[in-house]
């Protein structure tokens, strides 16, 4: 019986700025869910849950003008 263990390198979310918590607060305000929002940034669904909810960066205001460029 042969045993193969695979490595799973870690998978850690990009830590969130204080500018994209702005885009994040923005676009959540447009009415797309978090985890779209998750998925366009490339982030775990948990960081937008955080900037949203402002546990992290809570004096980011929503960013204005346009938000991707």
């Amino acid at each position: 019986m042969e045993i193969r263990i695979t490595v799973v390198p870690n998978r850690r979310s990009p830590t969130v700025s204080e500018e994209m918590a702005g885009r994040i607060r923005a676009v959540h305000r447009l009415g797309y869910t978090q985890h779209d929002i998750a998925a366009l940034l490339g982030i775990n669904q948990g960081r937008v849950s955080e900037v949203v909810n402002f546990k992290i960066h809570p004096t980011a205001p929503p960013a204005q003008g346009e938000l991707f460029g």
